[in-house]
């Protein structure tokens, strides 16, 4: 896969680029801020970009805002985002046109290295990768009358899957039960979100952008 790595830390942004390397990815380049990661998308038309959300110029948003425009630019780049901390609003402008090929993960990930690579991966296959950790809090964060109160634990430990960007077969294979019990309880999740008929849009997109919203 070829990469292009945005991290204004040196010392992460090499040690990023050196694990890349060594799992047979090619890092075309590895930039310092925000500016330099859409020059450096225009130049190599890479298969993935792996960004942190603060970097200059302002170290506030640039590195977000640089992947929005990016996803918008250049459909086909899967962008994975990395944050220090939880940050709904972040995960919800990142999935709000479109789901496929997207992450938003804690740096902390990055240490668990096969998590981080998988995630790396599943974005670049095209689906949603959302850290367990911004599913947990997104399902905390809601309150006594949101929908998501009538969803069962079970129920609930398969939205969290799907809000990580899992198949339905590979929900199954994590919950230890059968593909077809998992659809039925994604078909109860619809019900009890109120999207069973709604049309136009994904369903699964909408039911994971719902705590998002919440």
């Amino acid at each position: 896969m070829r990469i292009v790595l945005a991290e204004d830390s040196t010392l992460l942004r090499e040690g990023l680029a050196r694990l890349l390397a060594d799992e047979g990815h090619l890092v075309v380049a590895a930039v310092a801020d925000a500016d330099q990661l859409v020059t450096a998308v225009e130049q190599h038309h890479p298969d993935a970009v792996v960004t942190d959300v603060r970097m200059p110029p302002t170290n506030t948003d640039d590195g977000l805002r640089a992947a929005l425009e990016i996803r918008r630019r250049w459909p086909r780049i899967a962008v994975l985002v990395l944050s220090q901390y939880v940050e709904k609003r972040y995960a919800a402008k990142l999935l709000a046109d479109r789901s496929e090929g997207v992450g938003y993960v804690l740096k902390d990930r990055v240490a668990q290295v096969e998590d981080f690579l998988d995630a790396l991966d599943r974005v670049a296959a095209g689906a949603t990768a959302l850290d367990p950790e911004v599913v947990r809090q997104l399902l905390s964060a809601t309150s006594h009358t949101d929908p998501l109160n009538r969803l069962t634990a079970r129920e609930r430990d398969v939205l969290h899957h799907m809000a990580q960007g899992h198949t339905n077969a590979a929900i199954a294979e994590r919950l230890h039960v059968s593909q077809s019990a998992v659809e039925k309880h994604i078909n109860t999740i619809f019900d009890k979100l109120d999207l069973s008929h709604v049309t136009g849009y994904s369903r699964r997109v909408l039911a994971i952008l719902r705590y998002l919203g919440s």
